[in-house]
């Protein structure tokens, strides 16, 4: 079965690197035209830019500012036309003690929540507003393991808002499904990526090899076919389900 996105215009938030790069990869080789969203690292964004076989473009939006993130979406259709789908993959991951100060923590905690749910859910819900128009939309939300089995006490925010993702794309998927909106959870594991590193380093990666059922960690463009899949709506009625892509490390 061969998946052609060919005239879907996707965004794909976080695509200067890792995950995002990986996927916007896949869905320009696909056929479609990708939004790709940078925050700061613009020259990531531009590289990738010139490596994709389709029409794409660069657009800009600090998820930690959501005075920018108000309305963006609704610029992005103005300039660019239709967005049939969007791949909510932007996130991060901070550290801390659990032995900080409340003042440092609670700082952690809202900086994570900011970025990893209040940016996402705006956007997801102009992305409806938008979507019901057209009766067509797909919303595919990068979540975690970490959702289901939890993670390490100074990961305890990252958890957290990853869990949050799950009951909000599941009610959009309940309750918005017969006005033509799809949504779907994507739950990795380990990727190796710039963010999964910085736990590496801190736990060591034979930590996390030791963690899976396979040989290798995972890579992004793993996760990439299912996405495209996603998008083509050859899988509609796997609407509100949780795909786990974590090598077996926790099944549920």
């Amino acid at each position: 079965m061969e998946i052609s996105l060919k005239n879907q215009r996707i965004l794909v938030t976080g695509a200067s690197r890792g995950i995002g790069r990986a996927l916007a990869t896949q869905l320009s080789t696909s056929g479609a035209e990708v939004l790709i969203h940078y925050n700061r690292n613009k020259g990531a964004a531009q590289s990738l830019q010139s490596s994709l076989p389709n029409n794409s473009h660069l657009v800009q939006c600090d998820l930690s500012d959501l005075e920018q993130v108000k309305g963006w979406l609704f610029k992005l259709v103005d300039k660019y036309g239709k967005i049939d789908a969007v791949i909510n993959n932007a996130g991060i991951a901070k550290s801390i003690s659990d032995e900080a100060s409340t003042m440092e923590w609670t700082s952690n905690w809202l900086e994570t929540m900011t970025v990893n749910v209040h940016a996402l859910a705006i956007i997801s819900k102009e992305f409806i507003n938008h979507a019901r128009l057209n009766k067509n939309g797909r919303l595919i939300n990068i979540s975690s393991r970490a959702a289901f089995r939890g993670d390490t006490p100074d990961y305890l925010a990252y958890a957290a808002s990853k869990s949050a993702l799950v009951g909000f794309t599941r009610s959009i998927a309940r309750y918005y499904g017969k006005e033509g909106i799809r949504a779907f959870i994507i739950a990795p594991g380990f990727v190796r990526t710039d963010m999964a590193q910085d736990f590496m380093n801190q736990y060591g990666e034979e930590f996390a090899l030791n963690d899976i059922a396979l040989e290798n960690l995972t890579e992004p463009k793993d996760l990439a076919p299912m996405i495209c899949l996603l998008c083509s709506g050859l899988a509609d009625h796997a609407t509100g389900s949780t795909i786990d892509i974590n090598a077996g490390s926790y099944v549920h």
